[in-house]
């Protein structure tokens, strides 16, 4: 069956237009997707900065009230000028440094400052008059007052909490005598801000952006602002002389009633694209917003459309070769069919058609063979592949036995050196006995790590048969001995506890000890940053089996870490301070053991390793090391 040329042209325009059209709907479809899932992440965060934001402006809301019930404030506030107002400032600067505020002051009923925390700066608020300013007229009315704006002296950003005073609070119908007023700045949350991955604005009533991720932004207008809003919000003295720059932010699209893409003109942001979604705070009058970038969102649409593309391009590759083998296959059968009509005719011609049959023989036959030929070359590819992912394989299994063989020669290294620095002391101060007991150290250390690399070499196969009766309670002793000096210096408080009856497990002495001495090494380096670290060590017997517990107090595991941290070259340290091998040795070695290693958070805080071995009954081979009941000397 041959195609008309005709529809041989229409399907080549098909084909690409076809191809065209799927990816762009895949590429609308992953946007789609990808925008949903940035707006709910980017909601989530923007929820969480409101929520902390309004907390740590919430946290003072009580203090001007509590401190215009003082006495010393309503006592000088009686008569100002009949007394010394600097117990009075000494006592507003305690309590701003108490209570981590920028600044503390007292106006009179005319809005004169009396008394500030700032008595000894030189931009004192002290002599100062701020009628103009909507905390005082609130709190003189006798409400609570609230404002926020640039400070007049200072020029610092803030938030203002003031509170009525009153000298004689028994008449109803009394006008206060005096305005409290607290100052809190805003860096420090926009501090916090700067670890997101995501710029955070805050802008009030005039769209006016005063709190920001970005230093850029701060003091920056949304929308370009008229002559008559200039010059309306310069009289206000909120922002005090600042131009109010336009940000720059252009909108794109909306997408929803707080949702938006938008880009920046100019600036730090400029250039790519951010999803823009806003949140009120109501009880503050202002509008929080987040920006994040999209593009995860680029990048999805990219990836869609050319996994879309590739599929369509298989679909078309499969269908064009069904229709090429439909096609071939019928036009066989109309040779063979013409093939027995032609014999059926032409009897007479039975050599001529015989020599025919025998020539196509001839080529089948070659076809054949250079099939065969082919065949056995792709078959020697093959071979040689395989071959080549062997020796890829065993060489990437030698890295991660270099990798290991490192890891675990580093606590006995460390330990050598300790006991090496600390004969030399001991041979400075003749006191040879000690340096001798250093010297025992350093050499059963050095038996120990001979063992530990053959330990190593072999431990990817099971060694069932050097199994013998181990003292868990003496691999713990053996491996806090090599980390006595570290528990010292970083006063970590070890609780033990053991069993009133001696136990005995089915294991490796070497083995044992290598996972107990990992384990309490990382439960220090966890500790590192924790007041009064406490490493806690247990043995209990549990039927026919022993579980022994190495927990710490410090700040545990990540919940998302849990099912990861037992995976060779998995770490959560800084690069050069892990290789992610340790854990996962201490693993391979626990179930060459017999047992199993797990990890887990513990309610009070902390990470707790567990490790389940099979319980002895009787001891057939002493463990106890050399000097096992001495501490080393330092």
């Amino acid at each position: 069956m041959r195609v008309a040329p005709s529809w041989r042209t229409l399907l080549l325009l098909a084909a690409p237009l076809g191809l065209g059209l799927v990816m762009w709907q895949a590429a609308q479809v992953a946007r789609d997707q990808a925008l949903q899932t940035l707006e709910q992440d980017a909601e989530n965060e923007l929820r969480l900065s409101a929520a902390g934001l309004i907390g740590h402006l919430s946290r003072h809301n009580y203090l001007p009230q509590l401190l215009a019930t003082r006495e010393a404030v309503q006592r000088f506030l009686a008569s100002p000028h009949s007394q010394d107002a600097m117990p009075l400032n000494l006592l507003l600067d305690r309590f701003r440094a108490t209570a981590d505020v920028s600044d503390v002051y007292l106006l009179d009923r005319h809005a004169d400052t009396l008394a500030a925390s700032n008595w000894h700066l030189p931009n004192t608020f002290i002599g100062q008059n701020y009628a103009f300013r909507s905390y005082y007229t609130d709190a003189i009315a006798g409400g609570q007052g609230r404002f926020y704006g640039l400070g007049v002296q200072s020029l610092e950003r803030g938030y203002y909490f003031s509170a009525p005073v009153w000298l004689d609070d028994t008449q109803p119908d009394s006008s206060p005598d005096g305005v409290m007023v607290i100052k809190v700045l805003l860096d420090e949350v926009e501090e916090s801000w700067a670890d997101q991955d995501a710029e955070l604005l805050v802008t009030d009533e005039d769209e006016i952006i005063f709190m920001a991720s970005r230093e850029e932004l701060r003091m920056t207008s949304l929308h370009p602002l008229s002559e008559e809003e200039r010059q309306a919000l310069l009289a206000t003295r909120r922002y005090a002389d600042e131009p109010l720059t336009h940000s720059g932010v252009e909108l794109l699209e909306r997408r929803g009633e707080r949702t938006r893409l938008v880009s920046f003109r100019e600036g730090p942001l400029s250039g790519p694209r951010y999803l823009a979604v806003s949140r009120p705070l109501e009880e503050l009058g202002w509008e929080m917003h987040i920006l994040k970038s999209v593009s995860p969102v680029i990048q999805a649409q990219w990836v869609s459309a050319l996994l879309a593309g590739g599929l369509y391009g298989i679909v078309l590759l499969g269908g064009g070769i069904g229709w090429q083998r439909l096609r071939l296959r019928r036009e066989r059968e109309q040779f063979a069919e013409r093939e027995r009509q032609t014999l059926a005719r032409a009897r007479d011609e039975l050599e001529r058609n015989v020599e025919r049959r025998t020539w196509d023989l001839l080529e089948t036959n070659r076809r054949l063979s250079a099939e065969i030929d082919e065949r056995r070359r792709a078959e020697e590819s093959l071979r040689q592949t395989r071959d080549e992912l062997i020796q890829a394989a065993k060489l990437a299994v030698l890295g991660q036995l270099a990798a290991g063989i490192n890891h675990e020669l580093n606590q006995p290294l460390a330990a050598i050196r300790a006991y090496a620095e600390n004969a030399r002391t001991f041979l400075a101060r003749q006191r040879l006995e000690s340096v001798d007991l250093n010297l025992e150290q350093i050499v059963e250390l050095t038996a120990r790590m001979s063992e530990i690399s053959a330990q190593l070499r072999q431990f990817s196969r099971k060694s069932g048969e050097t199994l013998t009766a181990v003292s868990p309670v003496a691999c713990f002793d053996y491996a806090l001995r090599l980390f006595q000096t570290r528990l010292r210096d970083s006063d970590v408080e070890v609780i033990r506890r053991w069993p009133d009856q001696e136990v005995w497990v089915r294991a490796d002495l070497v083995r044992l000890e290598q996972v107990l001495v990992n384990l309490i090494g990382n439960a220090l380096q966890a500790m590192a940053d924790t007041p009064s670290p406490r490493l806690e060590l247990s043995v209990e017997v549990r039927g026919d089996q022993v579980v022994l517990g190495v927990a710490d107090n410090g700040p545990g595991i990540a919940e998302e870490n849990l099912t990861r941290i037992f995976e060779p070259f998995f770490t959560t340290k800084s690069s050069g301070k892990g290789l992610g091998l340790g854990l996962s040795i201490s693993s391979r070695i626990v179930d060459d053991l017999g047992g199993r290693l797990s990890a887990a958070n513990r309610p009070k805080g902390g990470a707790l390793f567990t490790i389940r071995l099979p319980r002895d009954e009787g001891r057939r081979t002493a463990n106890v090391q050399p000097d096992q009941e001495t501490l080393p000397h330092v």
